[in-house]
Parts: C-alpha cells; structure tokens; sequence
C-alpha cells in the first residue's frame, strides 16, 4: 500500500488549546480574503476586526465541540457543532479552498449528528459558504440580516433535516 492510501489528505480531530491561534488566523484570513467578495470593506472590518481577544476565541472554541481540519497533516479549516445542531463557526483557509476541506466538514458534521440522532443540522451561513452547503443538502429558511460590531451583515439561515 502506497502512502497516499494509509492517511486521507483531510482528517478532522477535535480542537486542542494549542490550535486557537491558527483557527483566529484562519478565520480572520477567510473573512479578509474569501468572503470580501460577497460584503464590503467595512462590513469584513467589523466581523474581522484587527485585535481579537484570543482568551475570548479560545472560550468560544470550548463552548462546543469545535473540530479542525487538517489537509496533509496542515490546519486548513474547522467548524464546530453544539448539541442542538447548530454550526455556528465554518471556516476554511484561503490556502486550501477548492480542496474538499468544507466538504469534509459538512460530512464530518453531519455524521456526527447522525450518530447522536439529531433531528437538523442548521446555521446562519454566509453569503460566501451558501453554496457549499447547498452541495450538502442544506436549504435556505430566509435571508436575513444581522448586526455585528455595528455593520449590518446578511447571511442565510439554512437547514438540513436529518
């Protein structure tokens, strides 16, 4: 057996205090380079501002279990997922868009909640991941908007019934 066949390119394992920088950066680096398509220059400053409160993203990562992605043995992505169903953070890293990372997420998630009988998985996706939650059977419940750090930003509540 070659190597490529003993390790998947894409692993995904649960968070460890030692990942919170990465993920900050990943997030910021996703809202700054990915999503500015879809909102404007001060839209993508007030959902990622310059300074974060790192002691602040750690909590929220232990709040729920929060997976990271690894793309050969890389930290490339990571989303999370409470006990309601719910993915609140779905974040991939520029350097390995296109690349199956989300894709291995939302089947990550999505067997996870399967395995704990869920009803739903659900979110308030953004303009920039809709599509890939299309792809994995997701719907769209409404557009909404929502206010962060006094920018009004629109995102889609989405559902997948399991």
């Amino acid at each position: 057996m070659d190597a490529s066949q003993e390790r998947p390119m894409i692993e995904i394992r649960d968070y460890q205090d030692s990942d919170c920088q990465a993920l900050a950066d990943i997030f910021t680096r996703a809202v700054r380079q990915i999503a500015r398509r879809d909102y404007s220059p001060a839209q993508i400053a007030a959902w990622a501002p310059e300074t974060r409160d790192m002691a602040e993203f750690d909590a929220s990562c232990h709040a729920k279990p929060t997976f990271v992605a690894q793309y050969k043995g890389q930290v490339a992505g990571f989303t999370d997922l409470d006990g309601e169903g719910h993915i609140d953070m779905f974040y991939v890293h520029p350097d390995f868009q296109r690349r199956g990372v989300g894709s291995a997420m939302l089947r990550f998630v999505s067997a996870r909640a399967l395995s704990e009988r869920y009803k739903r998985l659900f979110g308030e996706v953004s303009i920039t991941a809709r599509p890939v939650f299309e792809r994995h059977g997701f719907k769209v419940l409404a557009y909404q908007t929502v206010e962060t750090n006094g920018q009004a930003l629109g995102n889609y509540r989405m559902e997948k019934l399991l």
